[in-house]
């Protein structure tokens, strides 16, 4: 539970024991536990759409999240680690070579069917407590806007799932099937179109930092057109987050690309100008390895730094890690000498020749780690197990994230693209921030920038995807045409059910 949005409130009496999905499709309806007497005040319902909230930012217990599966089934980063089986569910999508039973498919399973579980009761019962007018809808538009996200994340993943808008009968639990991914799209977006009006333009960062406001909301609706090629309704909704002149400041949500790169990835600059949604996290927890999931620290953090670091006189604070998510040889030398190289990559054989600092080569190392996670000596925990508890937020969508989708969908609705265009003012705002040149509105461009500036964020392995690309440029990890753009449906789903298993892995489906 994270610390801005008050996630120390533990949901009390009938809600504390909420499941994810792969206990709702399986579980003995006996288990439940009513919700009759809960949902009767206000502080009731916040402390229900916090639990939703809980959900979005939720974190294996093998150390690892969405970002770092991402990021490991990339072409430009590699699982790392101490072994080839260590944090095995990230190896095996490094290699591709997942099954029903083998890799991350059952966190990301279990993490949205969690989340739309919590967000369909809350809708189910939030509209009979007595509580102001305006806060009530705003509730319900983020309740609606998390589980628009739940489904998004699961219908890329998994492509075939249940579509879920309301607490099932116990008696129907093992009859659910699987929708058409056009309907999953569909209730995605009417969530989201729903929700917009009823969502704050801003919120108080200090008391509400990481909570969904309309820019959000837009933000992602966006993305959803875009995965569909609904480019001119994308770049609608896009244009809306990114404002009317690129590059300068939103009037209506204050966003603007923060002039200094590096700063984007310290952690005093939670929720600045270019932040529009972040996965929250802090130093403050007492989480431990008992229950390292369940932490509100960081923990790629912890994974991506590098093993046995040991630093002398003007080193990095880096703290030492696992070693995990290292780029590619290839990566490097395609940032190497972007401006945004030294905020992008660690370096460490660098540091290590110069006599800087030293550390422990882990499993495949290239010697280049991800810089913008590190975690850092200066933010340590000040209790609780060190590790578990750094206090970096992630970001799940950023401004020059939208700018260039805005610039992609532009382009391929065959709008005006030339110098001047808006399409090129996107493209280049996010190039002149860094002190680039201006180029031309191609696709190549824009795939190009979008690695150069999002790299380790979590973005490549989906953009690949919705590409066509990730054939050709992941062919060298195993990744094979037309089975691995998508995960498997969990095997624990499948059982004494009527799932049936995506026919990319043997399956009917």
């Amino acid at each position: 539970m994270k610390n801005k949005l008050t996630y120390a409130i533990i949901i009390a009496a009938g809600l504390a024991t909420v499941a994810g999905c792969k206990k709702y499709l399986e579980i003995n309806p006996q288990e439940r536990i009513l919700l009759d007497n809960y949902y009767k005040t206000p502080q009731e319902a916040k402390a229900a759409l916090i639990a939703i909230y809980d959900r979005f930012g939720f974190q294996a217990g093998g150390l690892y999240d969405k970002i770092a599966i991402m990021d490991a089934a990339s072409d430009d980063q590699i699982a790392g680690g101490g072994g080839p089986s260590d944090i095995n569910d990230l190896q095996v999508v490094n290699n591709f070579t997942l099954s029903a039973t083998v890799g991350p498919q059952g966190y990301l399973w279990n993490k949205g069917y969690a989340g739309i579980f919590r967000a369909n009761v809350f809708l189910s019962k939030v509209g009979d407590i007595s509580m102001d007018a305006t806060t009530k809808a705003n509730y319900i538009s983020e309740a609606k806007t998390l589980r628009a996200i739940f489904y998004f994340d699961l219908v890329r993943f998994f492509k075939n799932i249940p579509l879920l808008t309301a607490a099932v009968d116990p008696k129907e639990i093992y009859n659910i099937t699987q929708a058409a991914p056009a309907d999953v799209y569909a209730l995605i977006e009417k969530d989201l179109t729903e929700a917009i009006p009823g969502l704050p333009n801003t919120v108080v960062a200090r008391t509400d930092g990481g909570r969904i406001t309309k820019g959000a909301a837009q933000a992602i609706l966006g993305k959803v057109y875009l995965w569909q090629g609904k480019n001119a309704e994308a770049a609608e909704q896009l244009a809306l987050v990114n404002g009317t002149s690129p590059g300068q400041a939103n009037s209506v949500y204050g966003y603007r690309l923060l002039s200094n790169y590096g700063d984007l990835f310290k952690v005093a600059n939670k929720f600045n100008a270019e932040s529009i949604l972040e996965i929250v996290h802090s130093n403050s927890s007492n989480g431990g390895w008992n229950d390292a999931g369940a932490s509100e620290g960081n923990l790629l953090n912890i994974i991506t730094g590098p093993r046995g670091y040991k630093p002398g006189p003007g080193a990095p604070d880096y703290y030492s890690g696992y070693s995990f998510l290292l780029f590619t040889k290839e990566f490097f030398d395609f940032i190497h000498f972007d401006p945004r190289n030294k905020a992008t990559v660690a370096n460490l054989d660098s540091l290590q020749r110069n006599g800087i600092a030293t550390y422990e080569a882990g499993y495949q190392n290239t010697g280049y780690f991800l810089e913008k996670t590190i975690g850092r000596v200066a933010d340590k925990a000040p209790t609780g197990q060190t590790e578990l508890n750094f206090p970096q937020n992630a970001y799940e969508i950023r401004l020059a994230d939208t700018y260039l989708l805005e610039a992609e969908a532009l382009l391929a609705s065959n709008a005006a693209v030339g110098t001047g265009s808006r399409a090129y003012q996107l493209l280049n705002a996010v190039r002149a921030r860094v002190g680039l040149n201006p180029v031309a509105v191609t696709l190549d461009n824009i795939i190009r920038e979008r690695r150069a500036e999002l790299a380790g964020e979590g973005h490549r392995f989906l953009d690949l995807v919705r590409w066509g690309k990730a054939a050709s440029l992941l062919a060298y990890k195993g990744f094979k045409s037309g089975r691995n753009e998508i995960f498997p449906i969990p095997q624990a789903e499948l059982a004494n059910t009527k799932l049936e298993q995506n026919k990319e892995y043997g399956g009917t489906k």
